[in-house]
């Protein structure tokens, strides 16, 4: 998948060393905001660091316990990263992981991406099992797998080490044959189709 469109604003595009130097400023000048729930944002210094984490992770599908990331483009200008990690293709379970620029929170974007990689692991992939994990008190991040119909299975305490201090993550899970069900309810509640 080189890029998936969303709508006429909002696309997923693969991750590109071209896209080093946007996302690095992105978490540069978000540095406060994004590190109390991201660890990474500490180890990265400079866009170099940036552009060989993207290099890293290119081609993740062939890897075991892969992680593919998407740049998120919201009139054309990167925005954030949402990405398909730990995966598990014995077990068939991904986890989604994702963080946008905070101007941009309370736009749906995160919402809708989220929909598009749910649609392309369950299709494309045959995952089975889908996971938001979040830290505890990330109320905005948690409220993104809630809206799309995820069950909250439980917490890990002390389930990440963020910035020296343990938190606690809630965990969360979609499964195949729920968003299909879901999806095809709400096709009939569109159409307000009565099957009798």
């Amino acid at each position: 998948m080189s890029s998936l469109e969303i709508n006429g604003e909002l696309k997923l595009l693969d991750i590109h060393p071209t896209h080093a130097p946007e996302i690095f400023n992105l978490i540069n000048t978000n540095r406060a905001h994004f590190r109390q729930w991201l660890r990474f944002v500490d180890d990265t210094k400079t866009p170099e660091d940036t552009l060989e984490y993207i290099n890293s992770m290119m081609n993740g599908w062939d890897k075991p316990c892969g992680e593919v990331l998407f740049s998120i483009s919201y009139q054309n200008q990167i925005v954030g990263v949402i990405a398909l990690k730990k995966t598990d293709w014995v077990d068939r379970i991904v986890e989604i992981g994702y963080w946008i620029d905070p101007i941009y929170q309370g736009h749906g974007i995160i919402s809708e991406s989220c929909k598009a990689l749910i649609n392309y692991a369950f299709k494309e992939k045959d995952v089975n099992r889908i996971e938001i994990k979040c830290g505890v008190g990330n109320d905005k991040s948690s409220h993104i797998p809630q809206r799309l119909g995820f069950v909250l299975e439980g917490i890990e305490r002390e389930g990440e080490l963020i910035n020296g201090k343990f938190i606690d993550i809630s965990v969360y899970s979609l499964l195949k044959h729920d968003w299909i069900e879901d999806q095809n309810k709400r096709l009939v509640e569109k159409f307000h189709f009565n099957p009798n």
